[in-house]
């Protein structure tokens, strides 16, 4: 098994067991991005070295227009793309084996987590993983503290406020306040 196979079944929602085969293509990448995170965190980096490592992290180029202030943490890397003039603030964590996708003109506020994965619920199965993407349309605000769960969907130009916890799709042009989050109003036009 190799990280082709290992992506194809994550994005496909396939559930990960433990000891398994693709688990263990996991554990090896997952080592790969602890080391990538690492010399990223390590110490002061021009943003065009961040940028260098964050494409070895994600496997795929990263737009000169992004922007991302270290530290950055990442413990699989190779299922985030990113889009262009994107903001992240420093202490982003994000568990992206289920998929982030994060559209153009976003800004992700310091120390948010963006969670892909959920262990299965039966003790016997915990250490089962089943994957479910975040994707992030264009020009979302996403306020400090703020975390979003597996397989939530952030419509375009809306706002997560600070602290909020993403529980379920957040529509389009809306403001979700809270733990769990829930739409409080519109953005203005």
């Amino acid at each position: 098994m190799e990280l082709d196979d290992l992506l194809e079944a994550l994005n496909a929602g396939q559930t990960i067991t433990g000891e398994s085969p693709l688990h263990e293509v996991m554990y090896r990448v997952s080592q790969e991005a602890l080391r990538i995170t690492g010399e990223l965190n390590g110490g002061y980096q021009e943003p065009a070295r961040v940028r260098e490592l964050l494409a070895q992290l994600t496997g795929r180029p990263v737009d000169e227009s992004v922007t991302v202030f270290p530290p950055f943490y990442s413990d699989f890397g190779k299922n985030i793309t990113l889009g262009q003039r994107i903001f992240i603030n420093s202490g982003c964590k994000f568990q992206d084996q289920g998929g982030v996708v994060i559209g153009d003109d976003c800004l992700i506020g310091h120390n948010t987590v963006v969670a892909t994965l959920n262990h299965d619920l039966r003790p016997s199965r915990r250490a089962d993983m089943h994957p479910a993407p975040v994707m992030i349309g264009r020009n979302v605000w996403i306020g400090s503290n703020a975390t979003i769960l597996p397989g939530v969907t952030i419509g375009d130009n809306a706002v997560v406020a600070a602290a909020s916890v993403v529980t379920k799709d957040v529509p389009a042009d809306s403001i979700v306040v809270g733990s769990p989050a829930r739409v409080v109003r519109q953005v203005p036009s």
